[in-house]
């Protein structure tokens, strides 16, 4: 049985003047794991030119209007001299252009507001001095919120006369009798109404005016236009030397945000770190010819490491494996890293969701959806958010279904579409039926007991599944050298033989009509007894002491809680398996169900029945049978070994967007 990946932990001297090539090339690997001691480079003296650099360029990016990259589009690469002064230079230009366009932009502003200003006078003819001048009347120019020029309109009702100024409304005239213009002015008030001040002998704005503010309106819109089109254009012809410099100052950025972690001297930086066995001596021989020789390296084992030792830190924990088996990695992480050292769970997980899923999900038709879509997603033709590196579970859970499919006849919930395929298979063995494998209830004498054989084919791959996780827990275990838990507890050996010969009992009792012997209750009592007593023997194994920590009254209360843990578990890890035979009788009743609806309303009725009827099923039941196999997995098969948690490996490689903390 595969383990997890053999680690070390190697320590590296650099000299100042190589550390940026060094944390490129790590960067670059993706399979150094930084050590758990990094210093917090959350100092305001720490210095990041590059992170700076990077910043500057994002905004030029964003002015430019230059769509932001998800990931790296060229080989990983440090800034040169050269991209220094590219970057300084363009975001010089770029700030140039900015300021060039916010000043044609506030100038067409303030001209449109000049113009929009005398077009609201345009109509007054009169001197205002005059109409201010008569002893009967009161009146106010000036500006307020369009919104309001209707709710002012009926607040001051017949006691004022309201004239908007212009088209827009934001300008008006209120003109009232002397006595009522305390209560003109308190309404105007409640409306944020600014006066303007307007000059006694004002009459209007000459019509000559008028028509070269209108022109010169015209002018700086242009202008701006103008400055608009070439920032375009600008963005056009630099768009590539921009996204070059946003990657290298991307890169920069990482490696200064791990250097200033780093312990250091004035001229040396030590780092430490985790990284696969078997990238060991590639990593010494290209860091020595990086450097020239001048990078000192120590490799340690993991049981020379104090921090190990001392269990203040956990070596992390790497799944090797193709690229089928690796797409099923997230179902363990999810769960927890094993502990370094035991064995890799991942191919059994592999193969036990997608024979689980086939059997819960059989329909030939409806599998093929799954293995096209999966087909589709590997191949970058359908994206779905970040879930194409799921494409190989796609297509593995497509290929069971369909398998499972053809043995029950069904495809798109039609029984009958695959009779010549189940006649023909059925053919070679001997008589020809369809289909394969009944799992419809019928008046067929015979039908009721194949249904139970299936279930309890189904327990027995729940069986398989259980002593799989058992087994593991127990090389697990010796592994770790904790003997005490591999020959005792409900999961050690004891708890596995007593599972098993459980099973094997009543098998005998059943199909064999054995009669229970002595014997059988000896060793059922027995290994049920050192499972129930599993925490005082595991002390006594390893050498603890006391070996009954709270007496013996309290270690007999703790084994009867024991004994009933056992059974219930044993029992209920068992019969948790019926729910894969339950969710394969459901798939083919809806298949039913979907069939006979089609039957019933025939032509393009049935057809849209049939697509809507499929495409729910292969959705809702999906999802759901997807999440019960992963509760199978969790609940039934982890719960035998995954009783404490390793640390994933992480290791330090560059992503686009800069790196915050490691």
């Amino acid at each position: 049985m595969a383990k997890t990946t053999t680690m070390r932990l190697v320590e590296l001297m650099v000299y100042k003047e190589d550390i940026h090539n060094v944390l490129t090339y790590l960067g670059k690997l993706g399979q150094f794991q930084f050590q758990q001691n990094l210093k917090d480079s959350s100092s305001d003296s720490l210095i990041n030119p590059d992170m700076e650099l990077f910043s500057k360029l994002e905004k030029v990016r964003a002015d430019l209007g230059i769509e932001d990259l998800k990931d790296y589009t060229m080989h990983i690469k440090i800034p040169s001299e050269k991209d220094e002064e590219d970057a300084l230079k363009l975001i010089s230009e770029v700030e140039d252009l900015h300021n060039k366009e916010v000043q044609a932009s506030e100038e067409a502003t303030k001209v449109l507001e000049t113009y929009n200003e005398a077009m609201a006078f345009a109509n007054l003819k009169v001197s205002y001095s005059e109409l201010e001048s008569l002893s009967f009347l009161t009146m106010r120019i000036g500006k307020i919120e369009p919104k309001y020029f209707e709710s002012l309109k009926a607040a001051i009702g017949i006691r004022a006369i309201l004239v908007p100024l212009g088209s827009d409304k934001t300008r008006i005239l209120v003109a009232c009798s002397k006595k009522a213009r305390f209560f003109v002015d308190s309404e105007l008030k409640k409306v944020d109404f600014v006066e303007l001040q307007v000059p006694k002998d004002f009459k209007g704005v000459p019509d000559d005016m008028l028509e070269t503010l209108k022109q010169r309106t015209v002018e700086t819109n242009a202008a701006l236009e103008e400055i608009r089109t070439e920032r375009h254009n600008f963005a056009e012809t630099h768009k590539a030397l921009l996204l070059h410099l946003l990657q290298v100052y991307s890169v920069g950025s990482q490696i200064y945000e791990v250097q200033n972690k780093l312990e250091s001297t004035e001229f040396v930086y030590r780092i430490t770190g985790w990284i696969p066995a078997y990238l060991t001596h590639d990593l010494m021989k290209a860091l020595d010819e990086m450097t020239e020789s001048r990078t000192g390296i120590r490799e340690f084992l993991p049981s020379e490491v104090p921090e190990v030792l001392s269990g203040r830190e956990q070596v992390p924990v790497q799944l090797k494996h193709g690229k089928l088996i690796s797409s099923f990695e997230r179902m363990i992480f999810s769960y927890g890293a094993p502990l370094y050292g035991t064995i890799d769970p991942t191919p059994f997980v592999a193969i036990f969701f997608t024979i689980l899923f086939g059997i819960m999900f059989g329909d030939a038709g409806q599998g093929l959806v799954f293995l096209i879509l999966g087909i589709l997603m590997a191949c970058k033709v359908v994206k779905f958010g970040g879930w194409e590196k799921f494409a190989l579970v796609f297509i593995s859970i497509g290929v069971s279904s369909t398998i499972m499919g053809l043995l029950t006849g069904e495809f798109f919930a039609n029984e009958e579409f695959l009779a010549p395929v189940s006649r023909f298979i059925t053919g070679l063995f001997g008589t020809p039926h369809h289909p394969i494998l009944h799992m419809m209830p019928s008046s067929d004498p015979t039908s009721i007991k194949r249904m139970f054989l299936f279930f309890g084919f189904t327990v027995g791959v729940g069986f398989i599944i259980n002593t799989t996780g058992l087994i593991i827990n127990i090389i697990n275990q010796f592994a770790l050298k904790r003997y005490g838990k591999a020959l005792f507890g409900k999961t050690g050996i004891s708890g596995a033989v007593f599972f098993w010969y459980v099973i094997i009992f009543a098998l005998r009792l059943a199909f064999l009509h054995h009669s229970p012997a002595i014997y059988d209750w000896i060793i059922i009592l027995a290994t049920l007894l050192l499972s129930a007593f599993g925490e005082p023997l595991e002390r006594l194994v390893d050498g603890e002491k006391p070996i009954l920590e709270n007496g013996v009254f309290a270690a007999v209360i703790g084994a009867i809680v024991e004994i009933i843990e056992i059974i219930s578990s044993y029992l209920s890890n068992t019969v948790s398996f019926l729910r894969v035979g339950a969710f394969a009788l459901a798939h083919a009743v809806l298949g039913y169900i979907i069939s006979t609806m089609v039957s019933l309303a025939p032509g393009v009725g049935g057809i849209a029945i049939s697509i809507v009827g499929n495409a729910i099923v292969v959705v809702l039941e999906g999802m759901i049978v997807a999440i019960q196999v992963i509760r199978l997995q969790y609940y039934e098969f982890f719960s035998k070994f995954f009783n404490e948690t390793g640390r994933e490996f992480k290791p330090f490689a560059f992503k686009y967007q800069t790196v915050k903390s490691m």
